[in-house]
């Protein structure tokens, strides 16, 4: 059964919060994507949310190529494998993309980098895929190796329960209450502590 899908602006926050809400999801998945590019060896890591009200995937966080110019951009959800991804909630790691039918050449190209090789999953909450923690041109050992992919999964699922974390944790910030556009301490470190679990387990040699 393909999981529901729902957009990133439906992830449990409160109208009056969305401004701390995108500051701090904003930060945390900037640190998704860094860990991700550094854990696997990889050119590059994005995290795509889904809008579900636009049925587009938007490139949240960027690190390594692209990262000065793709946050914000947007493609159809169905596109790709990043859209595969989203649709089916599930992992897909694929070593030779010149011959995989799933992989989007000119959508690649327009991101101005095209990878030979990438590793993807979905961010799954509460049944729902929020979207994708994509991981380009991966160390070999990342590419043939399933375990790996089993733990981007994973690390793909620690990442989206920060989201919630973050999300629930602006839902007490309400307007008027001099609440910043940066998460407080303690959420931030209740959302980070999820992840730093994970890259601590990620960091086993191959």
């Amino acid at each position: 059964m393909t999981p529901r899908t729902e957009s990133a602006s439906a992830a449990g926050a409160a109208p009056g919060s969305v401004p701390a809400v995108v500051s701090a999801r904003r930060e945390l998945l900037q640190s998704v994507v860094d860990v991700a590019r550094a854990i696997f060896g990889a050119a590059a890591s994005s995290v795509f949310l889904l809008d579900e009200e636009a049925d587009e995937l938007v490139f949240q966080a960027v690190s390594g190529e692209g990262e000065e110019f793709l946050v914000g951009r947007r493609f159809p959800a169905g596109r790709g494998i990043a859209g595969w991804v989203a649709t089916s909630g599930e992992p897909m790691v694929v070593d030779d993309l010149t011959a995989d039918p799933s992989f989007d050449r000119s959508l690649a190209e327009s991101t101005e980098y095209v990878p030979n090789a990438l590793m993807a999953a979905p961010l799954i909450s509460d049944g729902g895929v929020l979207g994708v923690l994509e991981v380009l041109d991966p160390s070999p050992c990342a590419r043939t190796n399933l375990r790996e992919l089993d733990l981007l999964a994973m690390f793909a699922r620690q990442a989206a329960a920060a989201l919630r974390v973050v999300a629930y944790a602006a839902d007490g910030a309400g307007p008027g209450d001099g609440a910043g556009p940066r998460m407080g301490p303690r959420q931030r470190a209740d959302a980070l502590r999820l992840l730093g679990s994970l890259e601590q387990l990620l960091r086993e040699p191959c």
